[in-house]
Parts: structure tokens; C-alpha cells; sequence
């Protein structure tokens, strides 16, 4: 049991608001356990101290214990968890093996506010002064494979155990305890302030972190430029030139996949790759940016998944000097782009028509989700905007 885990005795189930709920058609009403003719249970989760905002599911147990003097036919494990109201749709998954293994999935529905409710659909035998352990794992999926949702997230959830006997009967004890979310993140490091355009490549380096204990699959890594860019990934010794990816919604933003699309991650694993971004003789001159942004599940919409981004950098495209070609200036960190870069003289910034919005949480002293700008890429006169969203997981 984690930090904040706790026992709870038949005296309080009756009194834990929320903690009767009615599943299967199996109502969890208050018994009195005095009854030396009926079992006494008890049970302990040890819950994963973390999940992946859109990873895999992570295992834990949960040890189910018969401390009376009578024996039952039919332990039943029950379960909800509160996530928050910033969860959409597929977000949640709990799978179960009792015996084997094969995992099955534990139905999830919605059994009050925003809290999901399910039962093993497997009841097992318990004997009197015996254990058994259930193997269970949970994730936050946050949609389907190809079909991230990209609205929506929390920072941790709330799950709760309990353990009944019977096709009806009290909830003998219940466990708490809190899971921390977190999810990738994606930087840059080592670009250079300035570029030439119809210059050389601008070098810097690509890494998605994951620092959770759930291993992610497909995963894009997105270096977001202007369309006036040529970028090359170094892999296995040697340079290789990337197709630039377009959204309907923001043409002139190039988007490339510089890690490789629906790559894997292990826990607590990254990723690198050396890039480098070449700018056109016909670039506009002025600021302009280099924005990353890891994308879970990516479907056939481009851009369109689970989504955190990082910062972007700021990069001053100049014109090549008279007597030849300037050398781009090394930069110790990216800058932070949440508003709107500076242009060259004359040009206007473009509001982004590519915004993805994050619904927020706040309920009962639940974390919330924030919308922030990840990064914007504009470029000189008829400047292009993309703006993408970052959770950002600080208490509600």
C-alpha cells in the first residue's frame, strides 16, 4: 500500500460517501461482521506508485485475505477510480489474471461524477486463515491505438479497492491509495541562435524522455519548422532527408517525424537523434522558431493524438554575407515559445489555427490539466503560426 493508503472497516463503509455503488446488479450494503457465521475479509493493493499519460498499463497486486473462521465460495473484488473530470473516453484500462496468462479486461463504466467503477468478473474461493494474491494492471490508454485523444488528461487518480463476499453483500474492507500520472516529454538541445538562409545545416539534438514506469508504443517525436526548411536525422552513421508532414489546417507549417513514426519506449527509456535543418535562399529573414511535440497514437489526422510538447527555440535567419557564408552561432538553451515570435521588420505574427484545447479538472481538490503554448513557428513577412498544447500537471 502506497503513501496514502488506508484501511477502512465495515463501521465506516457505511459511512464513506460514495462508497456504495451498485454493479452487476449487486448492491454493497452495510452487514454487520459480529456474526462469527460469516467470513471476515480483508484485503491490501499495492497500486504502481505511477502510470504513462497514454502508455501501457502497469502491474500491480492485490492480496485478498480470509482472517475468520469460515470459509467463502466467492470473494469478490471491486474497484473504482477517480480520475478527474479530464478524462475522456477509452482513457482507463484495469486487466486481471486470477490464474495463467492471459490478461482480461475488468468493464469499466462511469458509477458516479467522475468516478469509474468495475468488478472481476471472476469470483474465487477463500478459505478460512488464507491469502491469495490477484495480478492486475492498469493503465491510461487516453483512447485507442491510432486513435489518441488529444483532449483531456489528469495527474494522478484515485483508486479504490474492495472486497465483499457473495452475490450480495458488504464491502468487509476497502483500500485507497494514489497514482501519480505523468507522461514523455520532448526537448531540444544545442541550437544554434542563427542560420543562413541558402547557408549551411544548423545541428542540434532531438530527445524524448519517458520517466514513467509504463513503456509507450507508437510514438512520434515532431520538429515543427516552417515550410522553408530542408531537415535531415543522422541514423546509423548516416544523414538521411525527412518528408515534411502538413496539416489542412496550417500549410505552411512543416512537421517532421525525426525519431521515426510509432516508435517504442521502454520505461523509464529516451530517445535521441542528431538533427539538422537547413533554411532555403528564399527564407525570410527574421526570427523564426524549432518546436517540438511528442504525439501518442497518432491516427491519419496529422498532428492528431496524445500530445505534450516541449520548448521551442529561437532561431535569426540572416542573409548570407557579401563576401561569404556567415557561420551559425551556438546556442546553450531553447527558449520558451508561448506567445507569438518577433518578426522581421514590417511582418505581422498569424494566430494559429491549429490549437488543441485540454479540458480541465478541478473536482473535489483533484489536479487539473492547463492548456500552454509548446511552441511557435513564424518566419518574416506572411509569418506562420502553430500553437500546440503541453499538460502541464500542478494542483488544481
Amino acid at each position: 500500500m502506497k503513501t496514502v493508503t488506508r484501511s477502512l472497516r465495515s463501521s465506516a463503509v457505511a459511512s464513506a460517501a460514495g462508497l456504495l455503488l451498485t454493479l452487476t446488479g449487486a448492491a454493497l450494503a452495510p452487514a454487520a461482521l459480529a456474526d462469527t457465521g460469516l467470513p471476515q475479509l480483508t484485503v491490501a493493493t499495492e497500486a504502481p506508485a505511477m502510470v504513462g499519460l497514454g502508455g501501457l498499463p502497469v502491474a500491480f497486486t492485490t492480496t485478498a485475505s480470509n482472517t475468520g473462521q469460515n470459509d467463502t465460495s466467492s470473494a469478490r473484488l471491486i474497484y473504482r477510480v477517480d480520475g478527474g473530470s479530464g478524462l475522456p473516453e477509452n482513457a482507463l484500462s484495469l486487466e486481471y489474471r486470477l490464474d495463467g496468462t492471459t490478461w482480461k479486461s475488468v468493464p469499466l463504466e462511469i458509477v458516479e461524477g467522475t468516478v469509474y467503477g468495475g468488478e472481476l468478473p471472476e469470483q474465487f474461493p477463500l478459505a478460512a486463515g488464507k491469502s491469495r494474491s490477484v495480478q492486475l494492471r492498469l493503465g491510461l490508454p487516453m483512447g485507442t491505438p491510432h486513435n489518441g485523444d488529444s483532449n483531456g488528461g489528469t495527474d494522478h487518480l484515485k483508486l479504490t479497492t474492495m472486497i465483499s463476499y457473495g452475490a450480495s453483500g458488504a464491502a468487509n474492507d476497502t483500500d485507497v491509495d494514489d497514482v501519480v500520472v505523468d507522461g514523455l516529454s520532448t526537448h531540444l538541445s544545442g541550437v544554434p541562435v542563427t542560420a543562413t538562409a541558402g547557408g549551411p545545416a544548423i545541428a542540434f539534438k532531438a530527445t524524448v524522455d519517458n520517466p514513467t514506469p509504463s513503456a509507450y508504443e507508437n510514438v512520434t517525436d515532431v520538429l515543427f519548422t516552417n515550410r522553408y526548411t530542408t531537415v535531415q536525422v543522422r541514423r546509423s552513421g548516416t544523414w538521411t532527408t525527412l518528408k515534411p508532414i502538413t496539416s489542412n489546417a496550417e500549410p505552411d507549417v512543416y512537421g517532421y517525424d525525426v525519431i521515426g513514426k510509432d516508435a517504442s519506449l521502454a520505461a523509464h527509456a529516451g530517445a535521441s537523434v542528431d538533427v539538422r535543418v537547413t533554411y532555403r535562399k528564399d527564407a525570410p529573414l527574421g526570427k523564426t522558431e524549432v518546436s517540438p511535440c511528442v504525439i501518442v497514437n497518432e491516427g491519419s489526422i496529422p498532428f492528431r493524438g496524445t500530445t505534450s510538447c516541449g520548448k521551442g527555440a529561437t532561431v535569426t535567419v540572416k542573409k548570407a554575407a557579401a563576401s561569404g557564408t556567415a557561420s551559425p552561432s551556438p546556442s546553450v538553451t531553447a527558449s520558451a515559445s508561448s506567445s507569438p515570435a518577433a518578426t522581421g521588420t514590417g511582418s505581422t505574427s498569424t494566430p494559429s489555427r491549429v490549437t488543441a484545447q485540454l479540458a480541465e479538472t478541478g473536482s473535489g481538490g483533484l489536479s487539473a490539466t492547463a492548456v500552454g503554448a509548446a511552441g511557435l513557428v513564424a518566419a518574416g513577412a506572411g509569418a506562420l503560426g502553430f500553437t500546440a498544447v503541453r499538460r502541464r500537471r500542478g494542483r488544481a
